[in-house]
């Protein structure tokens, strides 16, 4: 498990905590955002488990949080592409199913 970008997987290195300015090399993606924090969950309120925290609407863009913990995890590429095509494909299949097309 280690500490990186949740775009690309690049490794964070250093010991201390990424700053509000701190971006990935690879892809320039910000290190100190929501996606990367300990605390973002998707399916609580405002997708954080710290409920003393400001809610952020932009997950993936740096932020001003105090709460702010950088994450351990494995990485897993994100299934954007594919996933979503797959999933309006279904959608469309069921709704031509459900009008008799």
């Amino acid at each position: 498990m280690t500490k990186h970008c949740f775009n690309c997987g690049n490794k964070w290195i250093l010991a201390n905590a990424p700053g509000r300015r701190d971006t990935c090399e690879d892809c320039d993606t910000d290190f100190r955002c929501c996606y990367n924090c300990i605390h973002h969950d998707p399916i609580v309120a405002h997708q954080c488990r710290e409920r003393r925290a400001e809610p952020v609407q932009e997950k993936d863009r740096a932020n001003y949080c105090e709460y702010f913990d950088f994450a351990k995890r494995i990485f897993k590429t994100p299934p954007r592409d594919a996933g979503d095509s797959n999933r309006e494909n279904a959608a469309r299949d069921a709704l031509k199913k459900l009008l008799g097309d």
